[in-house]
Parts: C-alpha cells; sequence; structure tokens
C-alpha cells in the first residue's frame, strides 16, 4: 500500500496528516484521491468508518491552495469548495477535517447549519471562506437572506447522498445546484449505490469514475455481531445489567423513538450509569454538547435515534447497541457503522425481543451473517412466541453445550419480574418499577434443576 507521500499531496498537507498519527491511506483514500487531484468526478461508495472524508478533503486542499493568501479583503476569500451533509454533526465534523489537514494551508472554513443562531454564520461568511460545509436547508437560508455568493464554486461534494435521500432533502440540493457554476468538479459519496442514487449522479456528474471499497450495505468485517434475545419489557433491566456486569464504557445505544431515547437514558442515569441522549428534538448546543461529553468519557453512554447514526466520528468507539432493532436493515449498517472504524475492532450488540424476530432475519439476509445468539441467564426470552428469534441450529446453544430441556415447572421458575414498589415515572409521568439486582448475581445459590435448564437446549414452540 502506498504512503500518502507517494499519493502526491503538499508537505503542508502530509505533515497535517502526520500529526494526527496516519502513515498508510485507506483503501477510499488511496483510490479517491488521485483521482480528485486529477479534477475527475468521482461516484464513491464507502461505508462509514473508511476515511472518505479525508479521501475528499486532501485533495480538495491540494487543489485550492493556489488560491490561499492571507489577506484580510473577503473579497479575496470567496467560496471556492461546497460541501452539502445531510446533518448537523456530520457538517460540523466534515469542517473540522477540513481545519486540521488544512492547518499549514492559508485557505479558510466555515460551517452552516440549522438549530443554532444565524448571526455568527453570516459575520464569518462575510469575512470570506474558500471552504463552506453547510446542511441544505440552513443554506437556503443564508441564500434567501444573501449573505453567502455560491458564484465561484469551483469543487462540489455531496456527502451521505443515500442519507440526503432518506431526509427528503434532495429538492433542496436540486436549488443548491442551480444557483453553481455549470464548470466545476462534483464528487458524489454514499454508504449505498441504490438505483436512486445511480439516477442522481448521472443529473450532474461528468464522466464519473465509480470508486466503491466495499460491496453494497456490507458491514465492516473488524465488527463482531451479538444478539441477546430477550423479552421485550426485560430489555432495559438487561442493558443495565451488560453495562454494569460487563464493565462497559463509551457506549452507543440506538433507539427507535426520541421519547423512547429520552426515557431510556433516564432511567440509566436512576440506575447510576451516566448517560446522556441525542436526538433531533435536542438544541443544536445541546446535541454538540452531549456529543462532545461522550467523546471526552465524561458520559459513559449516549443514547441516540438514527439521526446520530451517520457521521457520528468516534475514535475508536467499542460498542455499538441496538435497543430496539431499526425497521430499515440498512439502517442497521449505519449504526454499527459507528464501531470498527478504520481497521479498529468493534462490537454490535442487538437486544432483540421475540416481535423483532423478522426484523433480525432482514438484517441477516441483506448482510449475510447469520449473528450469534447468547442467552443471558435469568434474561430469557419468550421463544414460544418467535422460536426462531434463535436463529439457525449453529446459533440455539454452545456446540458443547448438553442437549437438556427444561421441564415447564423449570420454564415458570426461570421467569424473573421487577420486585419493588412501583413508583410513578416524575418526567413521563408513567409507571416504573425500580431495578433490582440480576437473578443470577449469586449463581451458586440457585438449585442445581435451574441451573442445568439454563446451561441446556431451548423449548421447541408447540
Amino acid at each position: 500500500m502506498p504512503s500518502f507521500a507517494e499519493l502526491g499531496l503538499l508537505p503542508e498537507l502530509l505533515k497535517a496528516v502526520s500529526e494526527q498519527g496516519y502513515t498508510e491511506p485507506t483503501p477510499i483514500q488511496e483510490q479517491a484521491i488521485p483521482l480528485v487531484l486529477e479534477g475527475r468526478d468521482v461516484m464513491g461508495g464507502a461505508q462509514t468508518g473508511t476515511g472518505k472524508t479525508a479521501g475528499f478533503v486532501l485533495p480538495l486542499l491540494q487543489r485550492l491552495a493556489p488560491h490561499a493568501n492571507t489577506s484580510a479583503s473577503p473579497a479575496r476569500h470567496p467560496v471556492r469548495a461546497l460541501i452539502l451533509t445531510p446533518t448537523r454533526e456530520l457538517a460540523a465534523q466534515v469542517e473540522e477535517s477540513v481545519r486540521t489537514y488544512g492547518k499549514y494551508v492559508a485557505l479558510r472554513s466555515t460551517v452552516v447549519f440549522g438549530g443554532i443562531d444565524m448571526k455568527p454564520q453570516t459575520a464569518a461568511l462575510r469575512q470570506g471562506v474558500e471552504f463552506l460545509v453547510a446542511t441544505p436547508g440552513r443554506l437556503l437560508d443564508h441564500v434567501q437572506q444573501k449573505t453567502v455568493n455560491l458564484q465561484r464554486v469551483e469543487a462540489f461534494v455531496l456527502d451521505e447522498a443515500d442519507r440526503m435521500l432518506d431526509m427528503g432533502f434532495i429538492p433542496d440540493v436540486k436549488r443548491i445546484m442551480a444557483l453553481l457554476p455549470k464548470q466545476r468538479q462534483n464528487l458524489l459519496f454514499s454508504a449505498t449505490l441504490t438505483g436512486e442514487i445511480r439516477t442522481l449522479a448521472d443529473s450532474f456528474l461528468h464522466d464519473p469514475v465509480l470508486v466503491q471499497v466495499a460491496r453494497n450495505n456490507a458491514a465492516a468485517e473488524s465488527v463482531t455481531h451479538l444478539v441477546h434475545p430477550v423479552r421485550r419489557e426485560r430489555k432495559r433491566e438487561l442493558l443495565g445489567y451488560l453495562i454494569q456486569s460487563r464493565e462497559l464504557r463509551q457506549v452507543l445505544v440506538f433507539t427507535s423513538t426520541r421519547i423512547g431515547a429520552n426515557r431510556l437514558a433516564y432511567q440509566l442515569n436512576r440506575d447510576g450509569i451516566h448517560t446522556a441522549a441525542i436526538h433531533g428534538d435536542k438544541t443544536q448546543p445541546e446535541r454538540l454538547q452531549a456529543l462532545a461529553d461522550f467523546k471526552a468519557g465524561n458520559v459513559r453512554i449516549l443514547v441516540a435515534t438514527d439521526v446520530a447514526a451517520r457521521g457520528l466520528d468516534i475514535e475508536d468507539l467499542p460498542h455499538v447497541v441496538n435497543f430496539e432493532l431499526p425497521g430499515v436493515p440498512e439502517d442497521y449498517v449505519h449504526r454499527i457503522g459507528r464501531t470498527g472504524r478504520a481497521g479498529a475492532s468493534g462490537e454490535a450488540i442487538s437486544l432483540v425481543c421475540a416481535e423483532e424476530h423478522e426484523r433480525l432475519n432482514a438484517i441477516e439476509k441483506m448482510i449475510k451473517v447469520d449473528i450469534t445468539r447468547k442467552i443471558v441467564p435469568g434474561f430469557e426470552p419468550d421463544l414460544s412466541v418467535a422460536p426462531s428469534i434463535m436463529g439457525s441450529s449453529r446459533n440455539r446453544r454452545d456446540p458443547g453445550a448438553r442437549e437438556r430441556r427444561p421441564r415447564n415447572g423449570d420454564r415458570d421458575r426461570l421467569t424473573h419480574s421487577s420486585q419493588g414498589k412501583k413508583g410513578i415515572d416524575p418526567i413521563f409521568n408513567s409507571p416504573y418499577q425500580p431495578s433490582q439486582a440480576p437473578p443470577h448475581a449469586a449463581p451458586a445459590q440457585r438449585p442445581a434443576r435451574q441451573l442445568a435448564a439454563l446451561l441446556g437446549g431451548f423449548p421447541k414452540s408447540k
């Protein structure tokens, strides 16, 4: 594999890359950087965590380096590179990459997105910037206010195009592209290259080169997948137990709804596990603060909706937990793409109840992986509802386990429920039950027959 120096990058860029601890380019960088340096249009198919941001930021910095200057005149700093992203978090991180890699090149950058006051953004734009990173809606706000001029854009990047499509931003994107000079370089990056994405690419890419470093909807090979079958009502207790018993740190947990994220974060905090929530109902400062606390290790658990599934660049994130499986199988790939990034290892844990077994099957079919099932003793699922949740026969038990099915009486005794006085959740005005130590906290005291049942096979459905 070539070094960054062999890709023909400027010494100023190589110095910045070296300071970040990178010595060799990732596959997407190795392929994309020379093409972008040549001025070619590129359609990149790359899952998150492959280093695609540096794959377009570094060569664009080099192509615009001849325009670098230290003049205070805004006229000397027109917008020359426009990068559109679907989410605020991704926009902030891409602009941070521009500043990081361009620290020794006299090119200015700024980021504009919704949820915060426009005035500081307007002030930055009026001072002049060569690199503008933006979300579509807020950029159109600035266009309407005539606080930005896009007539001298030389390079246009559409990042996470599939997410743009999912979130309904494509009409806004097309309105923005209509404001750009016709003669420009165009780059499109997407985790998936569906027919719709290719149609979109055909509408503005000119003789593009396809760069694809992983098959469509591929899960990162460095990620270990694990499913814990569990009853729906026991998920929160199981999550708390896993976090505490395994001493998990820096865990990103995904829920399906905003209120679910708030509730779970409240319950984990109540159980003594420092947790923050991040979703669309949070203000942008709240979201940025929660993310910063999580990255710094001040918050142990970050509970998020799919708004955080794309673009979050958290270095060496070890664990992602699907508290609820996503309704769309592709979103599983985007969620777990937060871990196992750039070759690092990671673990994707899914807490799956019987009602979610069809979603689990769809995910396995898409990523072409039979995910290992592991029942946590004391948190057994209801196999009579959906025995297929245990997957193929090789997943139903450890290879060396004895074939012994528990009797009905055993199963009755193995059903545990939270104990303690019921209370009222002060935030959601709904009943909750205080958590308790897991029933398997002292296994030596359990009856031998129950232990044998736990270690044996699983009952067939009638």
